[in-house]
């Protein structure tokens, strides 16, 4: 895994043409193409490229995605990533899918955009809520991704599990591909919206979205307090009805060894111009700077430098 993030990241930079000899190349982690961390990660990048000096640039890199991601940071695979508030949490106290590494040395740079279990079905399907996912054949993102911890949260609250669903282990644009041309019944993708995998399904297909039980979407809300509602309205994927879904916020992350000086170059190179990344990036428009300051783990001293101006 190593080889190819850092041999991605080199080809990635040589195309963007990211970066002098003499400045810190850092690769943000950010997860499968088709969903929103991949282009989040590429604003980010070009805003630090823009922005942050001539001693650091940035590079995206593919990766599993928000589970995957603070074990990359542990390994110095990458230098930064995203995830969301409730990995974060598991990953700084060794718990959950990170329990066999431990704890993990990282801190939080900035609160992004809010990620949305997407789940999808074709607007003819026999499938309504969750529940009906039962013996099908179902894509449920890349292995590692954060889609598969939803999944693994959501189901035995519905009284199932993996072996009672055909899982097809994709990526997001992989999986709605699958979804349009039959060879699935539902997809499902952690991303923040409009994600690019949906749009490209919607476009050639009529779509419609999965729906939560009667009393289960509060149900898993009270379960876990890092999850949100969030509502996709219609005229995102040209649905007949907008999708109650559920979702969690997401943040960027960095090992704490990392210079403080160089974690405040980033952060203001994010939101001195967030205008610029608003303009960029569609998921952009769902950062509230004011989220920084109540996340889940603690801001690393360079970011609470930054926000304490």
């Amino acid at each position: 895994m190593k080889t190819s993030i850092k041999a991605l990241a080199t080809a990635t930079a040589l195309i963007l043409g990211a970066g002098a000899s003499n400045a810190e190349e850092l690769r943000i982690g950010t997860a499968s193409l088709g969903g929103a961390f991949y282009p989040m990660g590429q604003s980010i990048s070009n805003l630090v490229n823009e922005y942050a000096g001539d001693d650091i640039s940035m590079v995206p890199v593919v990766t599993g995605g928000s589970v995957q991601n603070p074990n990359l940071i542990a390994t110095g695979e990458v230098e930064i990533a995203i995830t969301n508030n409730n990995l974060a949490v598991l990953a700084v106290g060794g718990k959950g899918p990170y329990a066999d590494a431990g704890p993990i040395d990282m801190s939080a740079v900035a609160a992004l955009h809010p990620s949305v279990l997407h789940m999808i079905v074709l607007a003819d399907s026999d499938i309504q809520t969750i529940e009906d996912i039962k013996g099908k054949r179902v894509a449920v993102g890349p292995a590692g991704g954060g889609t598969l911890g939803f999944l693994n949260f959501l189901m035995p609250l519905h009284d199932m599990s993996f072996d009672d669903i055909t899982p097809s282990f994709v990526s997001y644009t992989d999986g709605f591909s699958q979804l349009t041309d039959g060879t699935v019944d539902a997809a499902f993708a952690l991303s923040g919206f409009p994600a690019g995998a949906v749009m490209q399904a919607s476009a050639g297909a009529d779509l419609r979205f999965i729906s939560f039980s009667d009393g289960k979407l509060d149900e898993a809300l009270g379960a876990n307090s890092a999850y949100l509602p969030v509502e996709i309205p219609a005229d995102v994927y040209g649905t007949a009805e907008p999708g109650m879904q559920i979702g969690v916020n997401n943040m960027l992350i960095v090992p704490n060894s990392t210079d403080a000086a160089v974690v405040e170059a980033i952060t203001a190179s994010i939101f001195d111009h967030l205008d610029e990344f608003k303009a960029e990036n569609a998921n952009a428009a769902q950062i509230d700077p004011a989220m920084s300051l109540e996340l889940a783990i603690p801001l690393h001293p360079g970011a609470q430098a930054y926000f304490d101006k």
